[in-house]
């Protein structure tokens, strides 16, 4: 029977990517645009994000990358590839501790206070609530987008591990 060592290998890096990638367009694109837009505007525009994110097509990178990683290391254990078994499973435990759990003990309730939110008719009332949501949102969007890149790099000290003992 062939080794799953290679395809699980890249089948993790490919959700690592995919999950650093999207909480990454958040840093530096998605919420630096909002910031600038009317308060209005953005309250609405991050309620339909939102909404619409809980879908089959990004599930996949949020709720399997973990597991996949952990998978992963522990075949590579199974099939004495310590050496790189040890980095996806770091990457594993990273991206569950610090990517999916602070998500759904964070990002996750604002983002449903948000949704319960009536974008208010004035701009001012409209711009607090979006400062006091955003400043905070983004402080924790920024952790996971940082610790899911170094589970990225962590999957690739692992695959340059592969071989080796």
């Amino acid at each position: 029977m062939p080794s799953l060592i290679r395809p699980l290998a890249l089948l993790s890096l490919l959700l690592s990517a995919a999950l650093f990638g999207f909480f990454y367009a958040w840093v530096c694109s998605t919420m630096w645009g909002l910031d600038t837009a009317d308060p209005r505007v953005a309250i609405a525009a991050m309620q339909a994000m939102n909404a619409s994110v809980r879908n089959a097509v990004f599930a996949p990178a949020f709720f399997g990358t973990a597991p996949v990683l952990l998978l992963t290391a522990f075949v590579m254990l199974r099939e004495k590839q310590s050496g790189a078994a040890l980095w996806f499973g770091l990457a594993g435990v990273m991206v569950a501790v610090l990517a999916v759990a602070l998500t759904a003990a964070f990002n996750i309730p604002m983002n449903e206070a948000l949704a319960g939110v009536a974008v208010p008719q004035d701009i001012e009332d409209a711009r607090i609530i979006w400062a006091e949501y955003s400043t905070q949102w983004q402080v924790w969007n920024q952790i996971r987008t940082v610790t899911s890149g170094v589970a990225v790099l962590f999957v690739g000290i692992g695959i340059m591990r592969l071989g080796s003992a």
